[in-house]
């Protein structure tokens, strides 16, 4: 299997429901995301790639223009913004921006600190 990743950025707020009490979640917050798409393929194509990097390019595009320095629950206002559903909600939004590539698996990784990861896999 061959696999190849890359980190976009981008700085929000959130804030999460349904926490307990004092939960420090659940209080207006942010976090400086770094966000990790990673495709494998069993097969390269011609130029010798799982995908060219260029190809991840509007996907970079969109967070600038959808999720940078904006409110995640205004965004996407039907799910709570977690980093797990966030990590369902742009692999949804990445199969929608890159072509159709039979064999293509795409998983995406979201991080809120340096120090926790969520993902999302098929």
């Amino acid at each position: 299997m061959y696999q190849i990743t890359k980190d976009f950025a981008f700085s929000a707020s959130h804030q999460l429901s349904g926490l307990h009490e004092g939960h420090k979640c659940g209080r207006l917050h942010g976090h400086n995301y770094v966000i990790r798409v990673e495709l494998s393929s069993t097969g390269l194509d011609e130029a010798g790639f799982v995908l060219d990097y260029g190809e991840l390019a509007p996907f970079g595009e969109w967070i600038d223009q959808h999720l940078d320095h904006r409110h995640l629950n205004d965004v996407i206002p039907d799910m709570q913004p977690s980093a797990e559903n966030l990590a369902l909600y742009l692999h949804d939004i990445m199969t929608v921006i890159l072509p159709d590539i039979p064999g293509l698996m795409i998983a995406i990784g979201v991080s809120e600190t340096p120090k926790t990861w969520a993902w999302w896999r098929p």
